[in-house]
Parts: structure tokens; C-alpha cells; sequence
């Protein structure tokens, strides 16, 4: 069971399209294990984009991060233990 987010942003939902993409890459378990405020920023920033290709492009970006594990939103990112 997840815990109460304690985001004080907007939430942004799931989309099919970013699941389905986390799934074929096998990123879940890396997107899963990304904090709350960081799920929430890469969901709004794709979703955001008017243009399928600009959503295309940020997928892209955040499918690369995740599969490096070393980076969020092009800055250095350091998993906390």
C-alpha cells in the first residue's frame, strides 16, 4: 500500500502511454523507486506538452535518466539509502 503523498503540487496522473513505455523499457522497478516529487515533475512535464512530438522527446529524456539512474532532469541525482 502506498503511503500519503505529502506533495504540495499538483498531482498528475498515470498516462497509458508512459506506462505502457516504463513496461516495454522495463523502467518501472527505476521509475518506482524515484521519489514522489520526481514522478509527479516527469509526469506533468510530458504531459504538458502540446505537441505529440515535444511529449515524444521528454519520454524519451526521462526513459534515458531512468535507465542511467544517475540523473533527473539533466542534474546529477544521487539516490538517497
Amino acid at each position: 500500500m502506498d503511503k500519503p503523498s505529502r506533495l504540495k503540487r499538483e498531482l498528475h496522473p498515470m498516462r497509458d502511454f508512459i506506462r505502457e513505455s516504463l513496461a516495454t523499457k522495463r523502467l518501472t522497478a527505476a521509475y518506482d523507486a524515484r521519489p514522489p516529487y520526481q514522478r509527479n515533475d516527469y509526469i506533468g512535464w510530458i504531459t504538458r506538452a502540446k505537441l505529440p512530438e515535444t511529449q515524444q522527446k521528454r519520454l524519451d529524456q526521462m526513459l534515458e535518466e531512468l535507465a542511467k539512474g544517475d540523473v533527473y532532469m539533466k542534474m546529477a541525482y544521487r539516490r538517497r539509502n
